[in-house]
């Protein structure tokens, strides 16, 4: 008898996690579904491609430079309207529940709070993940176009556009922090301003160093620890110039980028799971 229950208490297990999984991907699915019957996503990628081909008769002015202006100016374009819906459709993924009323429904079913944020995370995740491969396929025609052929670049600009998406992804999940316990508006500003220091990150280690009181220099340091480095996500200049990550580099960023949205999530959840609805 104790050996039955030995046995069946790992299956058990494992079967909760399964059944968790799938009602993750379940709300996952119907975040994508409602992301993409929304016209701005469909606006905004029309806008990139259009931007896209802006970029192409811009660099036929300049002699020999189409290239490198097509892609600086693509990922760009990727980078500032990935940002955005990352932001303003982020900030109202559980804001727009509540105010709906639906989390009650939703909630009276076998759905964890962890379960439901996760599963809105991912959701929003693949559809910027169909927005950045749109935009960049976009990209890397405009480059066959004024290549009349094959070119290495419409290759080689894809790990930077990896990099633009994991950046999107902890973006992303810093919105959905914010919107656990903020309003949208005020949440949108907070995660901007995320981004902007993120991108500065680098120059408050610098600055921490110069710093002569101790104070100041650890305050500095735990910002810089605190926020996001997107300064080693960002290799659009690189790559206009045909350079690509070495995969270390590559790796490591993506891993600290992984790591960096896992931590977010579950300071999410915690906050989220002591949210008080009524």
């Amino acid at each position: 008898m104790a050996e039955t229950l030995i046995q069946t208490k790992p299956a058990s297990s494992i079967s909760q996690r399964t059944v968790g999984w799938k009602r993750i991907a379940s709300i996952a699915r119907n975040t994508f579904r409602e992301a993409v019957r929304d016209r701005v996503l469909y606006n905004l990628i029309l806008f990139v491609l259009l931007l896209t081909g802006a970029a192409v008769f811009i660099g036929e002015l300049s002699a020999g430079q189409e290239r490198k202006i097509i892609v600086d100016l693509g990922l760009s374009a990727m980078m500032l309207f990935g940002v955005f819906i990352a932001i303003f459709v982020g900030v109202g993924l559980v804001y727009k529940e509540i105010e709906r009323r639906t989390v009650y429904a939703i909630f009276a079913k076998p759905v964890c709070r962890g379960e439901f944020l996760v599963g809105k995370y991912f959701g929003l995740c693949l559809t910027l993940l169909v927005n950045v491969m749109v935009m960049g396929t976009g990209v890397s025609l405009a480059l066959l176009y004024v290549s009349h052929g094959w070119d290495p670049l419409a290759l080689s600009i894809w790990p930077a556009i990896l990099l633009i998406y994991i950046e999107l992804m902890i973006l992303t999940g810093v919105a959905l922090l914010f919107s656990c316990f903020s309003s949208p508006a005020l949440s949108a500003l907070l995660t901007f301003f995320v981004f902007i220091i993120g991108h500065f990150s680098a120059d408050l280690k610098g600055l921490a160093n110069s710093m002569g009181s101790t104070g100041a220099r650890w305050l500095f340091k735990s910002l810089y620890y605190l926020f996001p480095n997107f300064s080693n996500l960002a290799f659009i200049t690189p790559a206009a110039h045909g350079q690509m990550p070495n995969p270390a580099y590559a790796g490591g960023s993506i891993l600290y980028g992984l790591i960096y949205i896992a931590v977010i999530l579950a300071a999410a959840t915690l906050i989220f799971s002591r949210r008080n609805f009524k």
